[in-house]
């Protein structure tokens, strides 16, 4: 898939220390890419919106899609669905465990006035902040868990974030408790955008998203074509189109690749029945 392996740009949701930056990580691990040009952006929009408009094909893009709590990344699906380059696609996906702490420079949890994080991982605590934390307690959203530690290096000791071991360790802030999110098996799903051929692998994952005529049945007979296929379908979401009101898009996952056969032949009849129609990308399962 990548013939080249250095000159690589990668933008991710910043700064470093971020769940995503892991996953940034991890994939310049996983294809061995050597002299990479990182570019930390303030929001998942930013990095989608650079990438879309540049014509570099050495820049890539790894943002969050799902966690396995929360669900759904909405303002990346939002955002992949507008993109106006249709050669832009997901070519990987990788898992990483999410497990929060508690940073601060408080020594007792009590004297804690105030909560920082990225929405996602506010929502993913909250248990744990209403069980632990001051009935009055100001909870502030930040464009990122690291963002949130990072602010703490000039904030006093009422302040905390909640974010990984690793945004803690590199911002230098003490962590006063760990595994803070209410559900211990927490993972959020990373995808590596950019404009590569992806190669079947056999074990492999096709992600499309699509809007319908607003009649009924209309989404069935897509759902029948899958059926009469035996196309394994392992995900499937909605978003409305923020055209009419009324009007969805959705985003469906399913087993194999679109060199597969019986996958484009599905595709193909897919589209005569869709208003709007993308493929968000063919790729190898993590």
């Amino acid at each position: 898939m990548f013939e080249e392996k250095s000159g690589k740009k990668i933008l991710f949701l910043g700064p470093e220390g971020t769940y995503t930056s892991l996953a940034k990580d991890k994939f310049v691990e996983k294809y061995a890419f050597q002299n990479v040009e990182e570019k930390p952006k303030n929001a998942i929009i930013a990095a989608i919106k650079e990438i879309d408009e540049s014509k570099d094909e050495n820049l890539l893009a790894v943002i969050p899609i799902e966690n396995s709590i929360e669900g759904v990344v909405r303002e990346t699906l939002d955002n992949l669905t507008r993109v106006s380059d249709k050669t832009l696609k997901i070519l990987s996906e990788i898992a990483i465990p999410i497990s929060h702490c508690l940073v601060t420079k408080a020594k007792d949890i009590r004297s804690i006035k105030s909560v920082a994080s990225y929405p996602q991982g506010i929502a993913q605590c909250r248990e744990f902040i209403r069980e632990n934390l001051r009935d009055d307690i100001i909870i502030k959203s930040a464009q990122s868990t690291a963002q949130a530690v990072k602010e703490l290096i000039d904030a006093d000791d009422t302040c905390s974030a909640i974010a990984s071991e690793n945004a803690a360790e590199l911002y230098n802030i003490p962590i006063l408790l760990k595994q803070i999110n209410d559900e211990k098996d927490n993972k959020t799903r990373f995808v590596l955008i950019g404009r590569a051929d992806t190669p079947r692998t056999g074990n492999d994952k096709t992600s499309i998203t699509f809007s319908l005529e607003n009649k009924p049945g209309a989404l069935n007979k897509v759902l029948n074509i899958l059926d009469n296929y035996k196309i394994n379908m392992t995900y499937i979401d909605s978003r409305p189109s923020k055209k009419i009101l009324g009007e969805y898009t959705f985003y469906i996952d399913f087993d194999g690749h679109v060199k597969d056969e019986k996958i484009a032949k599905a595709l193909f009849q897919i589209l005569q029945h869709t208003k709007f129609f993308r493929h968000l990308g063919s790729y190898e399962k993590y």
